[in-house]
């Protein structure tokens, strides 16, 4: 039986890893998990695990809370020692956190073939470490598994096919995610009951240039109070983000709830009018649910949805937002678009991995 060896390092990766890991049971695959634990998330219990059918890990590094450089050099001496233990045919890492870039820059250098699920994003702003590391993965994969068609262009554009790789347009995975588990989370979430939610507009805002900046906080801040006068607006919000509010003395209008697990934010968006929000996974998530998108960045990895009117960018200032968001919840909007594969994007992954291996 062939071996893999899968390296992820935060919750929307497993959640990924999980609709593969289920695709791969048709196959005789053995892959063993290892969990860089980047990012720390005491949700992640057993419950997690066993509730949304996600295999556990092998392996927990329990490597986080570092600077991008420690953090990325432990997690690579880690799981070159896995490597050297586990001898899998391939390594298979997700996306573009410093767990993805250990996991191939490790099994590179001992001339193990990488998988690169989510190949050929691009945001084309250097300055994000997640461009870097999802640049020097793709460089360094053997296959390169692409959600859209727009990643498999960039791959062309930056002369991939001259390179010894293989490049399949599968889809997206979180796709397949959205339909495996928008059933369960029926069963599963309350959210809209407890929270007495009617029509309202959801938001979230987590990454470090929105929140480390006080003045593009502040902006954020100001554009959703207004838009909360109009229509509620929920924002789950980190605890570290919720203390630089207070620390900073910015006054929210809007509804503050603690940060929700997978199914209660697949209710959210399934209930919502409209989502706000700076993460790229649920910029999809958005279309998947068809709801108008609007991202607080300048920029987006996902440009097809912006091709297709689907999303607007907005960037930080509250007067760009509140437009943006005026635009899109009076737009008409046409969701049929097909962008990111039929819901088999694992199923045809599991089937090219396994070829390679």
């Amino acid at each position: 039986m062939k071996k893999i060896v899968t390296v992820i390092g935060a919750r929307p990766q497993f959640i990924k890893a999980a609709t593969i890991s289920r695709a791969f049971k048709k196959f005789p695959v053995k892959e063993v998990i290892v969990h860089t634990g980047q990012h720390f998330d005491k949700n992640m219990s057993d419950i997690f695990f066993s509730e949304m059918q996600i295999p556990l890990p092998d392996y927990n590094l329990d490597i986080n809370s570092l600077s991008h450089g420690a953090m990325t050099g432990k997690m690579l001496e880690a799981i070159e020692e896995i490597l050297f233990s586990e001898k899998p045919e391939a390594v298979m890492v997700y996306g573009d956190t410093n767990s993805t870039l250990a996991g191939a820059l490790a099994a590179r250098k001992l001339n193990i073939p990488v998988v690169h699920v989510e190949a050929g994003l691009r945001s084309f702003n250097n300055n994000m470490p997640e461009e870097i590391n999802r640049i020097i993965t793709d460089r360094i994969s053997s296959l390169l598994l692409c959600p859209s068609d727009t990643a498999v262009k960039n791959l062309h554009n930056e002369g991939f096919e001259n390179f010894d790789t293989i490049i399949v347009k599968n889809g997206d995975v979180m796709f397949d995610a959205s339909l495996f588990y928008s059933p369960i989370a029926k069963t599963k979430s309350n959210i809209i009951n407890s929270l007495n939610l009617n029509e309202f507009v959801l938001a979230t805002v987590h990454r470090q240039e929105n929140t480390d900046n006080i003045d593009n906080l502040k902006q954020i801040i100001n554009a959703l109070n207004t838009i909360n006068k109009s229509v509620e607006v929920v924002v789950p919000l980190h605890p570290r983000t919720k203390n630089i509010i207070q620390k900073h003395d910015i006054r929210p209008d809007f509804k503050i709830i603690e940060p929700v697990g997978y199914f209660d934010m697949i209710t959210l968006q399934q209930n919502c009018n409209l989502i706000l929000t700076d993460s790229g996974g649920v910029q999809k998530e958005a279309f998947f649910f068809k709801k108008p998108c609007v991202t607080l960045r300048n920029e987006t990895e996902w440009t097809e949805l912006l091709e297709h009117g689907c999303n607007m960018l907005a960037g930080h200032d509250t007067e760009s937002i509140i437009n943006a968001y005026e635009t899109m919840n009076n737009k008409n909007i046409n969701f049929g678009a097909n962008l990111y594969g039929n819901g088999d994007a694992a199923d045809i992954a599991a089937e090219h991995i396994f070829n390679l291996l």
